[in-house]
């Protein structure tokens, strides 16, 4: 894994299809998975300083994001990387609290626009002023990524998992692609805590990235552990190597997506 070459990659991406100016990742998962934190860690590796733009909360059990937000990172020249990201709510074990799963489908075709308030209650409808009638590819989602605290992958709850896996049918039957992030390795796992370098070497990840496989359908070889940037003050290379090795497979995916239009 070379951290020169996979930056060197993601920062000279350019999305070949023409109708796409860039490539649109979206984020979702359960309530405290890491999700903002991904996006931020993905930020910090590219701009090497630890930045917390999205906001994340460590106390509350609830979703801290609650609107739809695209998080574009500016490169050192002030034009911006050829991919965004899309952050959503939360999944929530029952129906009162949450993203509605079907915003979520909704968001994967393009519908969605930038702002609008999630409503556990109500999904979004056409009346609606953030409702987008007619999308353009370059509004559509081209890669999907569930993320998963690694020490929680057992915990998933019924609910959570049926939700996870009605998203992932939704986009299966758009051909969009699927991938995962197990965050939360060093928590996970005491060989990572005390070594980050350990990581892909640990039996109990392992075992966590196979469980995970069968409960979503995702392949073992699509499943990604990082560790997001949470405790610590300066970016090191290998936290970095870990958040690379993802985002240029997500890049990869989300190209290939593309190409097969």
């Amino acid at each position: 894994m070379n951290n020169e070459e996979n930056l060197e990659f993601v920062k000279s991406y350019q999305p070949q299809n023409k109708d796409v100016k860039h490539l649109r990742i979206l984020i979702h998962g359960q309530t405290g998975a890491g999700k903002s934190s991904f996006i931020n860690s993905v930020e910090s590796v590219l701009k090497g300083r630890v930045t917390n733009r999205a906001l994340t909360d460590a106390t509350s059990g609830r979703s801290f994001t609650e609107e739809y937000t695209t998080y574009k990172i500016q490169k050192e020249s002030g034009n911006f990387y050829s991919f965004f990201f899309n952050d959503t709510m939360g999944l929530e074990n029952d129906n009162d609290n949450g993203i509605h799963v079907e915003d979520i489908k909704l968001a994967l075709k393009g519908h969605v626009k930038e702002g609008y308030q999630f409503n556990p209650k109500k999904q979004l409808t056409k009346s609606d002023q953030h409702y987008k009638s007619s999308p353009t590819l370059d509004d559509r989602v081209h890669v999907l990524v569930s993320v998963c605290p690694a020490d929680k992958v057992s915990l998933l709850t019924d609910e959570v998992i049926k939700k996870m896996r009605d998203i992932r049918l939704a986009a299966s039957k758009m051909k969009i692609p699927h991938l995962a992030v197990l965050t939360k390795v060093d928590l996970a796992c005491p060989k990572a805590k005390q070594n980050i370098n350990n990581v892909y070497k640990s039996d109990y990840l392992k075992k966590q990235v196979e469980k995970f496989s069968e409960t979503l359908g995702i392949p073992e070889n699509c499943i990604f552990l990082v560790k997001n940037y949470n405790s610590e003050i300066e970016t090191n290379d290998d936290i970095n190597v870990l958040i690379l090795v993802a985002l240029r497979q997500m890049v990869n995916f989300g190209e290939d997506f593309l190409d097969n239009l």
